[in-house]
């Protein structure tokens, strides 16, 4: 039985209407001056004209880059920027996203000022409701990865929301999580701020020009074509919204993006909304799946609807955008909201009563996993991408001013490495788009817990050779369309995936899998690696300029870093010279593409004479490790594998049964142990021989859960935790792989010796804590003197010492050995200390230091 206000609702249609929800009347006319101008020449030509655009072009503009043109196939906002909700708020559940929302809603408070224009920006804050246990622990885990950030953020108790939104039914509420400064914009209003705001720094936004055809040239310039005539621009950025698709077609990319129908509803004046004496808060009913905020004297409500109930707009994907699509709305389909309709008049009883003026159901932009794709494109020369935006209101202010940055200066001013559009490839086929987008959509609301794994679309065509072997006996991890071990679990086990904030079901087996390394010798695959081969006339001296570190000796392998002009750590690789000018470089999984652009782009810029090859898909890794791991293999090798022939950090090609390996004598887990790379074809088999020559040793799997632990007690970094965009090498405690001494000019040289001339403001240490059931993740926030002083990086379980274990950025004058420190975890401070690192030694160092004892000895 409908209640009054659903029965409404079922009554109303709307097809192809223009949206008028604040007011918005007509097209904004441009000067007559951006209709009649022209450039035959552009430094940077953004296309599409939606807020994220039109915020490119005046961050650009206003930086002082001289012809900066933005071209838009028919108006401004015209896409889903015209029809957003136009919610703000600097809340992401991620660290580095934070940071965007953050500059925008920045920029937002000031721009009305700065150009004229009414943006029409409330900002009555914003709270998320907690109804279960489960989500009072989340507002805890997200308050903790807050508060070393600059934006505020409290958890609330019901009496309090109560009195901030007296119209609530507080009966299911148990907490809110409070943002001061959230609230809701008018997209349409922002957008032509934005844009006189570029018109005023001297850029051109030209309507309606679409993009009929791009062409790269040799010189790495584009020629734009459009019905009004062609330009010849430095770089292009597309910025097309759900029109991305199709411009990256003309230029052979298949970006994957899927526009998806959503819903909201708006109502008429309310009475009791209306007699407020201030502007509710946004709320968002996170089990209701919707969100819910004051518009006017009504409200306005959206829900997220279930995978099963949500719907992609998927003949776009095959049949493209429909032309002349543009500020045009979806039939309403109130059939697949009726639930959240329920829900949201149960949390809020005056929508009962309330009439209905519109229902709004357009098309906005996902991309697998809901976060935007944004900066460089690999393989292609100068073309940006700024598309995928599935909360573009509160994205464009923050991601104009990152790409600005970033083209200006040549590097990214932060790590935003989950919005690389590189974190996609050839493995990202349309089908495995449609499921994660639905997922991703009917997740939304979902409860963020670490260690996350979402299952719709896998496996990809991405599977290594021991996909099938091991598939039923572990708990696998998705990493760049690799499926990967993350943990094993033996007969009687409970074997499903319980995510949580505390220890769960895997902590016992990956106790089991440390000592498996520590005490005998374990397997894993590591074929997610990322594998490039460089050779060439040239490839010393272009990784001499690409690495802080020297350039190895032929027939070893050392870990190198590149860094940005400013000195930061853009990525860590380890580097093989495996005979005279050829290499193998080696990178994790989430970085491969990102990796390769980078090499790339350097490689053609300094017109180096080389060949780069990305191998990854060719070669299947197997990581062997533990005290028995050298017995194991020479049982299969007529190669000498003692540790005077084959030395750490040697590489040399040879055969395991038969089977053509490139070994190098390395492992992450800090024990004795090689990896060994072969075809992917060979991965079944080589597994095989060695398990089965490993069996009087005790020889067993082990997954990347438990070579987290043992990487954590020797003290490795791991690039995008300890090292990244945001960290130089000296305070990441990598000055042994820094040479600053080497005659090569090494991108980031000189910033880094400022750096060091300067002194450093903080630096990364090891700690340990006592806690309960719950261990470090990374981001969370170091407590000192009742002040957040630091951030963790990453952390876990020491099954070697029994407490937990952390690495963390702390002031310089907080990084003594034996300094006492508190790590908040769940709602609560424990106390930590600063330990010596590394906890565990090497096996090379324990190695070393026997052979040195024994001498003395002697």
């Amino acid at each position: 039985m409908l209640r009054p206000a659903a029965q409404r609702l079922r009554g109303l249609a709307l097809r192809g209407c223009r949206l008028s929800v604040c007011g918005r009347e007509g097209e904004e006319k441009p000067p007559l001056s951006a209709e009649t101008k022209w450039k035959d020449r552009a430094e940077t030509v953004i296309i599409g004209g939606g807020c994220v655009g039109v915020s490119l072009a005046y961050h650009l503009a206003k930086a002082g880059m001289k012809d900066v043109v933005l071209l838009e196939k028919s108006e401004l906002t015209a896409g889903s920027t015209w029809h957003a909700a136009g919610l703000t708020t600097y809340f992401h559940p991620g660290i580095n996203l934070k940071k965007i929302h953050y500059d925008s809603i920045k920029l937002y408070e000031k721009l009305e000022e700065e150009t004229g224009q009414v943006v029409g920006f409330h900002q009555p804050g914003s709270i998320r409701l907690a109804t279960t246990p489960v989500r009072v622990d989340e507002f805890k885990y997200q308050m903790t990865r807050t508060g070393w950030h600059a934006t505020e953020q409290y958890i609330i108790e019901p009496e309090k929301i109560q009195e901030m939104f007296p119209l609530l039914n507080m009966n299911k509420i148990l907490a809110g999580l409070y943002n001061p400064g959230d609230g809701h914009i008018d997209p349409y209003s922002l957008t032509m701020a934005l844009a006189a705001g570029a018109r005023k720094y001297g850029a051109l936004l030209k309507y309606p020009a679409p993009v009929t055809s791009l062409k790269l040239r040799s010189d790495g310039t584009w020629d734009v074509e459009t019905p009004q005539g062609s330009m010849r621009a430095n770089r292009i950025v597309n910025a097309a919204g759900f029109w991305a698709r199709e411009v990256g077609k003309m230029i052979g990319l298949e970006h994957p993006l899927i526009a998806v129908q959503h819903q909201y509803v708006v109502t008429s004046t309310i009475p009791e909304v209306k007699a407020l004496k201030r502007e509710l808060p946004v709320i968002r009913d996170l089990e209701g799946s919707f969100y819910l905020r004051q518009e006017r004297d009504g409200l306005l409500f959206g829900p997220y609807e279930s995978q099963e109930k949500m719907k992609l707009q998927d003949s776009w994907v095959t049949n493209g955008v429909p032309p002349g699509f543009g500020k045009e709305l979806f039939e309403s389909d109130l059939d697949r909201i009726m639930k959240y309709v329920e829900a949201a008049m149960e949390t809020v009883p005056v929508l009962e009563k309330a009439d209905i003026i519109n229902i709004v159901n357009g098309p906005i932009t996902y991309s697998p996993d809901i976060l935007p794709m944004v900066g460089p494109y690999q393989g292609v020369r100068n073309y940006w991408v700024a598309m995928g935006f599935g909360y573009g209101i509160i994205h464009a202010g923050g991601i104009g001013k990152y790409l600005s940055d970033w083209i200006l200066h040549g590097e990214p001013p932060f790590d935003l490495i989950e919005l690389d559009p590189n974190r996609y490839g050839k493995w990202t086929t349309t089908q495995y788009t449609e499921a994660k987008a639905r997922e991703s959509y009917g997740l939304n609301n979902a409860v963020g817990y670490p260690k996350e794994e979402r299952f719709a679309g896998r496996p990809t065509q991405r599977v290594s050779g021991l996909y099938q072997i091991l598939e039923s006996k572990c708990s696998m991890g998705f990493h760049s369309g690799w499926e990967q071990p993350h943990w094993f679990y033996k007969p009687g086990q409970d074997t499903q995936y319980r995510p949580s904030f505390r220890r769960t079901n895997w902590f016992e087996p990956v106790g089991s899998e440390y000592k498996q390394v520590m005490q005998r010798v374990g397997v894993i695959d590591l074929s997610p690696f990322g594998k490039f081969n460089i050779k060439g006339q040239d490839s010393i001296r272009l990784l001499d300029r690409l690495f802080a570190n020297v350039i190895p000796k032929v027939g070893f392998t050392n870990i190198s870093h590149m860094l940005t002009p400013k000195g930061q750590v853009y990525a860590e690789l380890t580097v093989s010279h495996q005979c005279p000018g050829e290499f193998l470089l080696i990178t994790g999984s989430g970085s491969e593409l990102h990796d390769l652009r980078w090499i790339e782009e350097e490689a053609v810029k300094g017109g180096y004479d080389v060949e780069i090859k990305n191998i990854t898909d060719e070669l299947g890794v197997l990581g062997v490790a533990g005290p028995q791991a050298r017995k194991v293999l020479q049982k299969l090798t007529s190669e000498d594998l003692s540790d005077d022939v084959f030395k750490f950090l040697q590489t040399k090609s040879l055969k395991v049964s038969n089977i053509p390996v490139t070994a190098i004598r390395i492992s992450y887990t800090g024990e004795l142990g090689w990896e060994l790379y072969h075809r992917r074809e060979d991965s079944a088999a080589l597994y095989d021989v060695v398990m089965n020559a490993g069996q009087e040793e005790g020889i067993d799997n082990f997954g990347t859960y438990a070579m987290n632990a043992l990487r954590l007690e020797k003290a490795f970094r791991a690039w995008g935790s300890e090292m990244n965009c945001d960290t130089n090498p000296l305070e990441a405690g990598l000055e042994y792989f820094v040479k600053l001494n080497k005659p090569a000019d090494f991108i980031g040289k000189q910033a880094l010796k400022q750096i060091k001339a300067k002194g450093l403001k903080r630096r990364l240490v090891c700690l340990t804590l006592a806690t309960d059931d719950v261990d470090p993740e990374g981001n969370e926030s170091i407590w000192y003197n009742g002040k957040v002083v630091g951030n963790t990086t990453s952390g876990s379980y020491s099954y070697s010492i029994q407490k937990s274990l952390a690495f963390a950025y702390v002031p310089v004058e907080l990084s003594d050995v034996g300094q006492q420190v508190e790590v908040e975890l769940l709602g609560k401070n424990y106390p930590a200390v600063i330990i010596q690192e590394p906890l565990v030694l090497t096996e090379p160092t324990r190695n070393r230091l026997q052979k040195k004892d024994g001498k003395d000895k002697i």
